[in-house]
């Protein structure tokens, strides 16, 4: 049990912090830039939400498959961890990026142009002026993408198979337990992801209603 939950702490940890990095950028872009396109843009990143697993997990291992066409330019990543990693980032994509997104929406466009009016860069005003404004959100959305991530399945064991300290998250453990009909081991492992889950709501949860108080969006 102990390996599979080390997996999955493992997996929804790069997958929040890969997130993060390329999650943030989006957003922004969604938020504040005029694009050609935009409406299909955001229908393609967002279309996980509406996928179920099985169909996601089972496009990305044909194209990860050796003859696929991300395989033969040498990302060959079906049933291994890269694969599980990268079906996690896509999967998880749309939580993290409407949580950014909401959160620069927030933000209030009149204090940036007062700060560039009186000389101050583009990065110090990120610094000193965005980031303190929606570090709450941005928190919120990383921690919703992790639990996501810990609990995913379907794309897991679409993508990942079930290979015990490569691909076997805590998830497909619980599954092959009660497959073998070991519904008490099986319930402590569920307990476990209870507790984890439940924690992670609530940090969610407390975030949100930080920045809410923070910068008076949605309450208004």
């Amino acid at each position: 049990m102990t390996e599979a939950f080390f997996l999955s702490f493992k997996l929804a940890t790069l997958t929040a912090l890969t997130l993060l990095v390329l999650g943030l950028p989006l957003a922004y872009l969604l938020a504040f830039k005029r694009l050609p396109f935009k409406p299909l843009l955001e229908a393609v990143l967002l279309l996980p939400l509406t996928l179920p697993p099985t169909v996601l997990g089972f496009y990305l291992l044909v194209l990860l498959a050796p003859d696929g066409a991300l395989g033969r330019i040498g990302l060959d990543w079906a049933f291994r961890f890269e694969g599980i990693w990268l079906g996690s980032v896509i999967f998880s994509l749309p939580f993290a990026l409407t949580a950014y997104r909401e959160a620069l929406a927030a933000v209030d466009v009149e204090v940036l142009e007062v700060a560039r009016t009186l000389g101050v860069g583009r990065w110090v005003r990120w610094r000193r002026v965005v980031l303190p404004w929606i570090w709450p959100g941005l928190l919120s959305g990383t921690l919703l993408a992790f639990a996501h991530t810990l609990g995913e399945f379907g794309v897991v064991l679409m993508v990942g198979g079930n290979l015990p300290g490569e691909t076997r998250v805590a998830s497909i453990y619980i599954f092959d337990l009660v497959q073998a009909l070991d519904f008490a081991t099986a319930e402590r492992a569920a307990l476990v992801f209870v507790a984890i889950s439940f924690v992670l709501v609530l940090a969610v949860r407390t975030l949100e209603a930080r920045w809410r108080s923070i910068t008076g969006y949605g309450t208004r």
